[in-house]
């Protein structure tokens, strides 16, 4: 079973049981802390994933790092995927929980990139125009890419507008080349 299936499938029981423990929210923000001390530790990360290293040494590495920090249902159940040797898909289980949240929240995921810093308005100004699109609350990512000369690419889940210069040149550069070509 790949990893991602493993991963959602602890995901959805532990969203599940969020739900009857009223916690969701607060596990929602433990995985992203989780997620984030993993990206920010590599070493954490491979220690979990190690199936050489005991079962014990991890549990108290990870109350180590985060007792006192994550929901107590959090802890156990870190500690409960460790016994059961899945430290491996932890860092998944936390990326598919937070989809699960989002799922269910009606939150979804948009990423834009300009070629240039995009002012506050125009932020809110596509989040608006992506939100009327797909409903629910979008929360919209934004980053620069200068290679873009101009316009922006805009990706909400898997569909992708792209309206850079970039894109236009070589789609005009594409078009001159197969009429040279005939």
């Amino acid at each position: 079973m790949s990893e991602l299936t493993v991963g959602t499938r602890y995901a959805k029981s532990l969203i599940d049981l969020a739900q009857e423990q009223n916690s969701v929210d607060v596990i929602k923000g433990d995985m992203d802390l989780f997620i984030h001390t993993l990206k920010a530790s590599p070493e954490l990360k491979a220690v979990l994933s190690n199936p050489i290293i005991a079962h014990s040494k991890k549990t108290k590495i990870l109350d180590a790092v985060f007792l006192g920090k994550v929901n107590k249902v959090t802890i156990a159940f870190f500690k409960l995927m460790v016994d059961k040797g899945r430290g491996e898909v932890l860092y998944t289980t936390a990326h598919e929980y937070i989809n699960q949240f989002n799922i269910k929240k009606h939150i979804t995921k948009a990423k834009v990139t300009s070629a240039t810093e995009l002012s506050a308005v125009n932020k809110a100004t596509l989040a608006a125009e992506v939100q009327k699109a797909v409903g629910g609350t979008v929360e919209l990512e934004a980053k620069v890419d200068a290679s873009l000369i101009g316009g922006f690419v805009l990706t909400v889940g898997d569909r992708q507008v792209d309206t850079s210069i970039a894109a236009s040149l070589k789609k005009l550069k594409k078009e001159f080349a197969e009429k040279v070509i005939q």
